[in-house]
């Protein structure tokens, strides 16, 4: 979702301001009790305000049809276990360590709408979920995945943080993913290769830029920052950095076996 930008910021500078003035910052925002009814629920007109909301704000990172794209699959949401107040407080105060941003300024009934909305799209689990073994499969990440990325505090730091991979991406996304499509390039992991006055060619992925300068985290892992007036060139790679797991490099049982290994891969749970 899309709400806001540099939320935190924001409501920094804002308190300022009016601690500057006299006045106190505005209230936190009051999350519902556990247990909460959605107000909008089987209101027609609130279902259909929710759907153009989430097209709006959500629909770029969970697909047209909420069935996921960069974000999860939100139509499996009440099938997992989820409640009302649940997803409203995720939807409210974003999931940190993930590219789900908090909505702190959005209106409590533009989120009520939108999750009215979305469970017009509830649909039972997916039976296909459940193929492969965990066991194995976390077995192969070790070997495969974990030098670029970290589960639970463990692994490489060069690729993204895959500790709730399981509820931030689909089966179909991840499948996608191994087996080669590289459209879908976190922010702060994009490649770049640079070439130094003295020719030395150095690999990493993007972490800051600026017209003067770029910071990158080279493939050992360490953060440098560059002058651009320093380097000969700067190239910012098209494909990721991530391998490509064909066939013939992962099997369809291995391959499996993964994916099972990283559904389970939810972080904390919420309800």
């Amino acid at each position: 979702m899309t709400w806001t930008g540099s939320v935190l910021a924001m409501v920094v500078a804002c308190s300022t301001a009016l601690a500057a003035q006299g006045q106190a910052p505005a209230a936190a925002p009051v999350l519902p009790r556990p247990g909460t009814v959605n107000p909008h629920t089987d209101d027609p007109g609130a279902i259909l305000s929710g759907q153009g909301q989430f097209r709006q704000r959500c629909a770029n990172c969970h697909g047209m049809d909420a069935r996921g794209h960069r974000g999860p699959d939100l139509t499996l949401l009440w099938t997992a276990g989820r409640t009302d107040a649940g997803v409203f407080q995720t939807i409210r105060m974003g999931v940190p360590g993930t590219e789900m941003p908090a909505a702190i300024r959005a209106p409590d009934e533009d989120i009520w709408r939108v999750i009215a909305y979305l469970r017009t799209l509830a649909v039972p689990a997916a039976t296909d979920s459940a193929r492969g073994d965990a066991a194995k499969g976390e077995r192969i990440f070790r070997a495969q995945c974990a030098s670029c990325h970290r589960v639970n505090g463990r692994g490489g730091r060069i690729g993204p943080d895959l500790s709730r991979v399981g509820v931030s991406r689909t089966r179909t996304a991840l499948t996608r993913q191994l087996r080669g499509a590289n459209e879908d390039i976190r922010p702060g992991y994009e490649p770049v290769t640079l070439q130094t006055s003295s020719g030395q060619t150095i690999r990493g992925v993007r972490k800051n830029e600026d017209m003067a300068s770029i910071q990158i985290m080279d493939t050992r892992e360490r953060i440098q920052g560059y002058l651009k007036e320093d380097l000969r060139d700067v190239v910012s790679e098209k494909r990721s950095m991530m391998p490509v797991y064909g066939p013939d490099h992962l099997s369809e049982i291995d391959l499996d076996d993964l994916l099972r290994f990283m559904e389970t891969l939810r972080g904390p749970i919420q309800n």
